[in-house]
Order: C-alpha cells, then sequence, then structure tokens
C-alpha cells in the first residue's frame, strides 16, 4: 500500500473531556495511537491545529487546503487523511475538492464520540480512512465514515449525534468499507479543478439567508449592508422565496455581490417552477441555482468564486463551473 499522510485539525476525534464537555485537546500522534493501521501503510503526522471545528474560520481551512497541495507535491505520498471536526468536515472536504487535481485520494474523516470513549467510532473511522486512502485513486475528495465512503461533493452531516452521521440524500452511495478492503459502487462527476487560490489578508464575507413564512428582505440587505461580497439564499420547495426579496437580490447582484440559491429541502435539485417570488424570478434576477448543494457547501462554492478574483461576470462564471458537476439525481429511498 504505501505512505499516508495523516493532516490534524482537531473535533470531537481529539476531544477530551474539560469539565464542563468536550473540545479538542489531543494532538494527531495520540489520535493516530487509537487506530490499528491497515497492513502494508505506514504514516505520517501533521499537526495543522486542533480545534472543534465549528470555530473553524476561511483562514483555517484555506491553510488546509494548502497543506493538502504541498503534502501532495511528496511523489511518495500514496494519500492524505485529514482527520476534522465533523459540524464543518463537509464544507473544509468540499473546498478542497474543488481544487483537487491529484488522482491520489484524499479522505477526511472524524468521530461522533470523543477519544477514549469505550463505544468510540474513531478508531474504525481511522481504519476506514487510510485504507481509503492507500487503495483507491481518480475519486477526489472523500469523506469515510461508519463504513461508508462518499464524495465530497454533495455529502452532508444528516445525524446530530448518530455514528452514520453524512449521507448525500440526493444521490447513492460512492463506497463501502468491509472485510479489509474498499468497495466503490460508482464514480463521481466533479469539474476541472480550480485553481489554488491565493492567502488573502481579510477573505471575503460570504452569508447565508434562509427563506421562511413571513420571510422579508431584512438580513438579506443587513448582510450587504454588512459587507458581504456573497450571499447564499436557502429558498423554500425548489427554491422559492418572494417578489420583495427578488428585488433585494437583483439589487445586490447590481451592487456586485455574488447570489446562489439553494434550498433548505433535504434532497433534490434546485428547479425553476415558480414565478410571483419563486426560482423562475430569483435566477431571472441574476441567483446562481446551486443544483443539489446544500447552504453550507453553495457557500464554499461561492467563496471559492470569490477567490478567484476577476470581476463579477467572471466570478459568476467560475461558480457556475463549480457548480457544473451534478450528473443524474438519484433520490434515495
Amino acid at each position: 500500500m504505501g505512505r499516508i499522510v495523516v493532516i490534524s485539525t482537531g473535533g470531537t476525534i481529539a476531544s477530551r473531556w474539560q469539565g464542563s464537555g468536550f473540545a479538542a485537546d489531543a494532538d494527531g500522534a495520540e489520535v493516530m495511537a487509537t487506530a490499528p493501521l491497515p497492513e502494508g501503510v505506514t504514516v505520517d503526522v501533521v499537526d495543522l491545529f486542533s480545534v472543534n471545528s465549528p470555530r473553524l474560520t476561511t483562514a483555517h481551512q484555506l491553510t488546509l487546503l494548502r497543506t493538502v497541495h504541498e503534502v501532495l507535491a511528496d511523489p511518495e505520498v500514496e494519500g492524505v487523511v485529514v482527520t476534522h471536526g465533523t459540524d464543518t468536515l463537509e464544507e473544509s472536504a468540499f473546498l478542497v475538492d474543488l481544487h483537487h487535481h491529484d488522482a491520489r485520494s484524499v479522505v477526511f474523516t472524524g468521530s461522533q464520540r470523543p477519544m477514549g470513549a469505550a463505544d468510540g467510532d474513531g478508531p474504525g473511522n481511522l481504519y476506514d480512512a487510510l485504507l481509503t486512502a492507500a487503495t483507491t485513486r481518480g475519486l477526489g475528495v472523500l469523506i469515510a465514515f461508519a463504513g461508508r465512503v462518499h464524495a465530497a461533493r454533495g455529502t452532508v452531516k444528516t445525524q446530530a449525534v448518530a455514528l452514520d452521521a453524512f449521507a448525500d440524500p440526493s444521490k447513492e452511495l460512492l463506497g463501502k468499507v468491509g472485510f479489509g478492503k474498499v468497495t466503490v459502487l460508482r464514480n463521481p462527476v466533479r469539474p476541472d479543478p480550480l485553481p489554488l487560490p491565493a492567502m488573502p489578508e481579510l477573505p471575503p464575507r460570504v452569508d447565508v439567508v434562509m427563506h421562511h413564512a413571513d420571510g422579508d428582505p431584512v438580513l438579506l440587505n443587513a448582510a450587504v449592508a454588512a459587507g458581504a461580497r456573497g450571499i447564499v439564499l436557502v429558498g423554500t420547495g425548489a427554491g422559492n422565496a418572494t417578489p420583495e426579496i427578488v428585488d433585494a437580490v437583483k439589487a445586490a447582484i447590481a451592487g456586485g455581490v455574488l447570489v446562489a440559491l439553494t434550498t433548505r429541502v433535504g434532497a433534490g435539485p434546485v428547479t425553476e417552477i415558480y414565478t410571483h417570488g419563486g426560482a423562475v424570478d430569483l435566477v431571472a434576477a441574476g441567483a446562481v441555482p446551486t443544483g443539489t448543494l446544500r447552504a453550507p457547501q453553495a457557500r464554499i462554492a461561492v467563496l471559492a468564486a470569490l477567490l478567484a478574483g476577476g470581476g463579477a461576470a467572471e466570478q459568476a462564471g467560475v461558480l457556475r463551473q463549480a457548480l457544473a458537476a451534478g450528473g443524474p439525481v438519484l433520490v434515495a429511498a
């Protein structure tokens, strides 16, 4: 198999009791010591940071992205595993996937139960991630969790505390781990990778605004006033809102703000069906529909487009490129 580099970033898999709750505390070597290694695998550890993942910033995520690229510059590395908190794992994994240009796998994993728990899931998840990183190629960035392998794109945390925490509600499972091997069930469809972005002194602000009954443009306008350069509008149904929000979206776009449209519904694509403030009108106003990507990953796509630079039209083009690999929608039973 070969040499795998594990990048440790904290999360529950590295968490210990702090007197009133759990928090990331252990370094990567301590995390690695909890798990058996697949036969033939050797591991190097990079301690990048150790934080609970809700505290991650764009600066953290861009540092992780650049570290992955630096690690893969070594041709002797067979793959990369990232240990990460589950709360924002789907965001970091998707950011790395958008810029991943290597056949070698980058596999994210973590745990739902803290380090040292008698019924902990971290050791098994870490073993599966190492095996996946060592034995798969050409699949992009992956998430190995609870015996399952998911494509980064479209995969979200679907369970707050249950062990089988991740899924893509709009597509079939990518693969499974069992009996010492990884079985790949489908190949993910991915767009061409984006160039590695520069590290900005101040990352662009990207906000998420959700529509609901009685929803009005106040929060969207407040985001613009606060300096947001990108906004993800989370519509109802297939991506719907109101005529007033359509007007606010149109004004934001006229002011140079990049707006993406997703939905608060768990599965299925944003679809232009309804007018009177629906997705038909929002897309006509300039909002970019995100297919089956939900708000956290839609926000990462907007962020990546903004970091690519250029004018508003160029950024919208990059956003559409990042969203271009939806493939056929297969709704899980």
